[in-house]
């Protein structure tokens, strides 16, 4: 089963459930050029950040935390850049006040922080799990340069996951993805964190100029109030 958005996604999220109903997201970075292949996605404390190799300078585009997740609300942001605290603040206080989290919100925090001030114009993506009582919502979202950012609210099913990705998937010529299409879909019949990673590794595999695009895979199951994460890095 190849990648749904083709051989180049760029960065990718999926939102859905596993098969016994558990919360659970997975998240792909791959990378063209040699600067955004030296990445690796490493755990501090409640987040994992996409991080450079060595003494490699930062750079705010292609270093960030990509995953925060709190165990006591299950409230978990997944994004490609500096979005992710503010998505993750602001489903968190939701989800403490008891105020029942909508799509729209996602919408706002993507459409002020706009698309990546790169030549492509990169979107940002942005996808949160709000487990809401038992009653979890997935809300996932994206903004383009010239179109308005719009979120989606997804309706898991066992074994299948929605997701988004900031490219359509042309190796040699990427465009943005369009807001505006359908979000991609993704069966995925794993069960353990390590088995949703590995599996959307193992779909993603292409090359460029005979280099191995994938830079890394992180997955997360919320169970038992807590959320277990996988991560598989290139490097």
């Amino acid at each position: 089963m190849p990648n749904p958005n083709g051989p180049y996604p760029g960065r990718q999220l999926f939102l859905g459930t596993t098969f016994d109903g558990k919360p659970c997201f997975a998240y792909l970075v791959t990378g063209r050029s040699p600067e955004s292949r030296q990445r690796k996605a490493v755990p501090v404390e409640n987040t994992v950040r996409i991080g450079p190799l060595g003494d490699t300078p930062y750079d705010p585009l292609r270093h960030y935390t990509a995953i925060k997740y709190d165990n006591s609300t299950g409230v978990v942001a997944i994004t490609n850049g500096i979005q992710s605290e503010a998505i993750y603040e602001a489903y968190k206080l939701l989800a403490n006040v008891g105020t029942p989290p909508t799509k729209g919100l996602l919408e706002e925090l993507l459409e002020s922080a706009n698309a990546e001030p790169d030549s492509l114009h990169t979107p940002r993506i942005g996808g949160a799990i709000i487990p809401n009582k038992g009653n979890p919502v997935f809300v996932v979202g994206i903004k383009s340069h010239t179109v308005r950012a719009v979120a989606r609210q997804v309706q898991p099913s066992p074994d299948w996951m929605s997701g988004i990705s900031t490219y359509k998937g042309n190796m040699d010529n990427p465009e943005p993805t369009d807001p505006t299409t359908p979000l991609s879909k993704l069966e995925c019949k794993a069960n353990t964190p390590h088995d949703i990673a590995q599996f959307v590794w193992d779909i993603s595999g292409a090359s460029n100029k005979g280099e191995d695009i994938r830079v890394c895979a992180v997955s997360g199951i919320y169970h038992n109030n807590m959320w277990s994460l996988d991560i598989i890095n290139k490097h």
